[in-house]
This record gives C-alpha cells, structure tokens and sequence, in this order.
C-alpha cells in the first residue's frame, strides 16, 4: 500500500522516535522545531507540509509532574491539540490523536471504545480526556488510546495492584505505525491499541527481575485501578487487513 504523507508531532519523544524509523513518507519535527501551544507555528508548519495525516503525539506525559504544574500541562495537551485539529482542518488532513487508557476511572477494566471514560482521577488524565474532545472538533479523526513504557522499566518498584494493557514502546509503536498507515481508511473515530491486561508489577518483571512489588497507595498521585482496554475491534480490523493485503497479524 502507499503510505500517506504523515506529519508527526513530537517527532524527539519516546513514541515519535520510534515512529519515525517505522513510518515512510514521515516528517516528524521534535518539541523543539514545531511548539504545538503556538497556533501560528502550527498553521505554518502545516500550510507547508500539507500532510495528509497528522499523528498528534506531542503530550505533557509526567503525571507527577501535572499537579504541580497544571497550566503547563493543560497548555500542551489541550490547547495543543485544539490547535492541531484546527490545523487539520485547514488542509483537509486526517488528525490521528495519541490518547491514554487514564481517560478512564479505572473502576472495572477491560474498556470499550464505546464505554463513557471518566471521571479522571488525577490532573492529567483530565487533560488527555479534555483533548479527546479538542481532537473530535477535526473533520477527520482518530483517536486512539494506547500506554507504553521506555524499552526499559526505569523505577525500583512496580505496582501490583494496577492493572494496565500498556507496554514497552517497541512492542506498542509497531502497533501504533500500523494504524496509521491505514488512518485514512480506518472508519473508527476510536481505538484502542494495547497488550493484554497485566499488572504494572507483571510488565516490569519481564525487562527488570529485579523490580519490588509496590502499592499503588504507596504514592500521593491518585493511580486508577484497573485501566486495561478492550482490543476486540483493533484486532478485527488488523485481521481484515491481514486478509486483504497480506499484512501479518502478530
């Protein structure tokens, strides 16, 4: 298939790097070369690129960090996203939104696209909601929900009383590059990519056996329970794929 022209936010994070060597066609300038809370920078870069899928992965991610400072995070998540969406639209571009499984309380697990997220239980999965809605106002949207982790699991102690379908940024951006390489036939306007649902504790083990087993009421920053995330409809999709056009499904 012919990959669509991507223009990628981000492009210097932990996923945007790993994008770009999966991704053709790609232009993916860093935090530093495109400030998403610039509206004008945004148009500019945009305008020139005239991408036909832009893949929004630029986020204030630091959870701790959130409370502390709030309007930082609000400015890049949600206005950031506003301004991108706006962008989109300008050029006729297809937004794909890189979202969190934190849009959810965390009081069941096993979410559907279709399941009402919230209430969000820390600052900044208030603001990764809020950008859903900031990506929805793009004519053409995508939002999709994910969770991963650096390739190594940096802290001494893990949780085993939360519940994630998230993984390591090399077994999630595969993943991730797939989508966007069909975002423009995709009919969803959500979806959720992840692993099978696994404690925190579980995922560290498998890249650091040395890891202790901690609580989540260990630490002041509310942690939602359970935020592992139904892929029913994602591996639908990628099995369709698999059957029409010979990619292989893992």
């Amino acid at each position: 298939m012919t990959a669509p022209r991507i223009l990628l936010t981000g492009g210097g994070g932990r996923l945007g790097t790993e994008l770009q060597a999966l991704l053709p066609n790609i232009v993916a300038p860093s935090s530093r070369e495109l400030d998403v809370t610039n509206s004008a920078q945004v148009l500019e870069m945009v305008w020139c690129k005239r991408p036909e899928v832009i893949v929004h992965a630029a986020a204030y991610t630091n959870v701790g960090g959130a409370e502390e400072d709030r309007e930082t995070c609000w400015r890049v998540n949600v206005e950031g996203t506003r301004h991108m969406a706006q962008a989109a639209n300008e050029v006729g571009a297809k937004l794909v939104q890189i979202s969190t499984d934190y849009v959810f309380s965390g009081a069941q697990g096993d979410y559907r696209e279709t399941d009402i997220p919230g209430p969000p239980v820390n600052y900044y999965a208030l603001t990764k909601l809020v950008a859903e809605e900031a990506a929805r106002t793009a004519g053409q949207h995508l939002i999709v929900r994910t969770s991963f982790r650096p390739r190594e699991f940096q802290y001494p102690v893990a949780f085993s009383d939360v519940y994630t379908g998230q993984d390591y940024v090399d077994i999630i951006a595969p993943l991730v590059a797939e989508a966007v390489l069909h975002a423009l036939e995709i009919p969803d306007s959500v979806l959720h990519i992840v692993t099978e649902r696994k404690s925190v504790f579980d995922l560290a083990r498998r890249r650091n056996p040395a890891v202790r087993e901690g609580r989540r009421a260990d630490v002041t920053v509310p942690l939602p329970a359970d935020v592992s995330l139904n892929t029913d409809r994602w591996q639908a999709l990628r099995a369709n794929w698999a059957t029409l056009g010979g990619i292989p499904v893992v």
